[in-house]
């Protein structure tokens, strides 16, 4: 088993009790403390999911894909622009 690697710099937390259902979650960022991490990271891509520890505090844990289960790629596919990012489940009723 790796060990786990947190975002540094970023704070999750359950959303508050009178947020309206499309707020999932808040986050808090410590502008020099995520600087620093982020500046320390080589990938060109940094993925986390938020997670619930035992003690029912949020936490941003870094993500890697497993690289034995990764697709072979041409060397076109290998750049992923920003405007093609994974856009996962994104609906497109934004209520603002």
């Amino acid at each position: 088993m790796t060990e786990k690697e947190f975002a540094k710099g970023l704070y999750v937390k359950p959303k508050k009790e009178n947020a309206p259902d499309w707020v999932k979650f808040g986050m808090s960022i410590k502008r020099e403390e995520a600087i620093q991490w982020l500046q320390s990271q080589t990938d060109e891509w940094i993925n986390t999911e938020i997670k619930e520890g035992k003690s029912g505090k949020w936490y941003a844990e870094v993500w890697k894909p497993d690289p034995s289960k990764a697709r072979a790629a041409s060397p076109q596919q290998n750049h992923t622009p920003p405007s093609a990012a994974p856009q996962d489940d994104f609906a497109d009723d934004i209520p603002f």
